[in-house]
């Protein structure tokens, strides 16, 4: 029997977005506005690209960048893939109805913010059917339709049609059954964002180093819920974990953060505008 090769791992579909839009722009920080990243984030999965192709895809120069000789050769391949993905997910979408409300969000939000009360909501609305559509970055909005969108990035990135989601600081939770200072203890990051234990480190002092890196706040609770360390989350999100006493405070201070998660309605819907209602109430409440 002959040798088998191993097929080598492919790259995670972000690493390619990110490489698309800076091929397209020639800038990671118009890239990053695009697909709601920060211009680190992109820039470090352009980099991560290069290193498991073991190509160089960019000439990075002063005034901007420019492609690689491979950078040409993949664009076209990679965009098309893109486009193929796209369609093949809309091929999927349903046609809306008048008592189905397709809702448009993050994991994150739907299992920390609205999955915890969804029941008040389907029960004084019993005949409503619901369809959640997992979005992660704000361009992901453009390739869906939704009666409600709650993207996160800044009010640049998601449009002034959008109102964002109250509180929006960050705060620092672990476990109750977690015993340690900030200083002693793991410190999970979500990666992606502006603000984080850097910014952390600002307002309060010290120079955290975190230990744990995920992809979104819903991420790090689930880490922190579970005694793997600190997670320095976005406050509206934490909300269900602290009344639940899932999480507690690591420590009492808030930092500020540029981003946050944003609501957008379509107000020609009544039944959009019926839940709209409910989720800013249900937030308002949380917040007392």
């Amino acid at each position: 029997m002959g040798d088998l090769t191993m097929m080598k791992a492919l790259p995670p579909l972000a690493w390619f977005r990110a490489f698309e839009a800076a091929a397209r722009k020639l800038s990671f920080t118009a890239a990053a506005e695009e697909i709601g990243m920060t211009q680190s984030a992109v820039s470090q999965h352009v980099r991560s690209l290069e290193t498991s192709l073991g190509v160089a895809l960019f000439i990075r120069r002063a005034r901007g960048l420019s492609l690689t000789d491979d950078g040409r050769k993949l664009l076209p391949q990679v965009g098309s893939a893109l486009e193929t993905l796209t369609a093949a997910a809309r091929a999927f979408e349903t046609v809306h109805t008048e008592n189905v409300l397709t809702i448009a969000t993050s994991v994150s939000v739907a299992q920390w913010i609205i999955s915890p009360y969804l029941s008040d909501f389907t029960q004084s609305h019993p005949n409503i059917r619901m369809r959640f559509l997992s979005t992660i970055w704000p361009d992901d909005f453009h390739t869906v339709r939704a009666d409600i969108e709650i993207p996160f990035g800044s009010q640049k990135q998601v449009g002034r049609d959008a109102i964002m989601l109250e509180p929006n600081d960050l705060i620092a939770l672990k476990s109750p059954t977690l015993k340690g200072s900030i200083e002693a203890l793991p410190l999970i990051e979500s990666v992606g964002t502006s603000d984080g234990w850097k910014t952390w480190g600002e307002v309060v002092g010290g120079d955290p180093k975190p230990e744990l890196f995920v992809d979104s706040y819903g991420a790090a609770l689930n880490l922190a819920v579970h005694g793997n360390g600190i997670a320095l989350v976005s406050r509206i999100l934490a909300q269900h974990a602290l009344h639940a006493k899932q999480l507690e405070l690591a420590h009492t201070a808030r930092a500020p953060c540029k981003e946050g998660y944003f609501l957008r309605v379509n107000e020609a819907k009544p039944i959009a505008l019926q839940f709209r209602d409910w989720l800013l109430g249900r937030i308002e409440r949380g917040n007392r």
